[in-house]
């Protein structure tokens, strides 16, 4: 009978963090213990729980069937300790804790900066983190319960994720004021065709839309500038007669203001892109990113 306080004990917290390492090498510099002593404690792991849970690949330890189940329950358990934490501390009075985020970089220009604002002002003792990447990285953070929330642009559902908000998030060809486009009231792809591109690499949703929806129409859109920066694409939009591809929401401001001109697209399928506000399936957020996400929602709901 397997014993389920080991379940408990320092072997899990050594396991989760070679499954989140991928080598008890990696893992030892992180929690700044010898190497055997993660070693003995796996070991001591596999032999109560009387099944192994690595595969030993040649570029570390890979989780078996076994080791992916142990690691979701561990994992979600560990969440749950913190929120608990997080919740006693509230009972006492203390007005503190922390939000872990993870974004595209869309959202840190502008949405996310005014939205942690505006929860501060009410709830001035609570601590943001925001990691930066790309959507697959984000939907990574969350499953490893890295952080609490995560926004990102997206095309398709992912595991284990679940979808707080959502709203659609029609691809738009931005452009300068003084722009020959600038006055149009919505542009087709191949009209764009002619003009330097500013585009985002290959790794990032929005560019794997645009891929997609100019190969069915045989468009071949080379560009002048792509880059895993919007800041940098922006930048060349308003520098030169380049036109660039955002959501709404990144650019709002830089629209609101008349630096930017932004055309609807009459392609439909560049209308097939979603923002996403997202946790990690299956967690009770504690009571600090909780709140926070309902601040998100209302302020996202109001930036359609």
């Amino acid at each position: 009978m397997t014993n389920t306080r080991i379940l408990q004990e320092t072997a899990v917290r050594y396991f989760l963090e070679v499954v989140r390492r991928g080598s008890i090498t990696e893992a030892a510099l992180t929690l700044n213990v010898a190497s055997s002593a993660i070693s003995r404690q796996i070991a001591r792991l596999e032999d109560e729980l009387d099944t192994p849970l690595f595969e030993r690949v040649s570029r570390g330890m890979k989780p078996n069937a076994a080791g992916e189940l142990l690691a979701a329950h561990a994992l979600r358990a560990q969440l749950e300790t913190e929120r608990i934490g997080n919740e006693l501390l509230a009972l006492k009075g203390l007005r503190r804790g922390e939000v872990k985020l993870a974004s595209t970089e869309g959202f840190a220009l502008e949405f996310l900066p005014r939205a942690i604002e505006h929860f501060r002002r009410q709830h001035g003792g609570i601590r943001f983190h925001l990691s930066v990447g790309n959507a697959a990285e984000v939907a990574e953070a969350i499953r490893a319960g890295a952080v609490d929330i995560g926004l990102t642009f997206t095309m398709a559902p992912d595991r284990d994720i679940k979808v707080e908000y959502s709203q659609s998030a029609p691809i738009l060809a931005v452009v300068n004021p003084q722009h020959p486009l600038a006055g149009r009231k919505q542009v087709g792809l191949s009209e764009l065709i002619g003009y330097p591109l500013a585009l985002p690499q290959k790794n990032i949703t929005m560019r794997r839309l645009i891929d997609a929806c100019c190969s069915r129409k045989n468009l071949l859109l080379e560009p002048a500038l792509s880059s895993d920066s919007i800041n940098a694409l922006l930048g060349f939009v308003l520098a030169t007669d380049g036109v660039g591809f955002s959501a709404h929401l990144p650019i709002r401001k830089l629209i609101e203001n008349g630096a930017l001109v932004a055309l609807p697209i009459r392609d439909r399928d560049m209308n097939t892109l979603q923002m996403e506000i997202q946790s990690l399936s299956g967690r009770t957020l504690p009571q600090a990113a909780r709140a926070f996400l309902n601040t998100l929602i209302t302020l996202a709901s109001g930036d359609q």
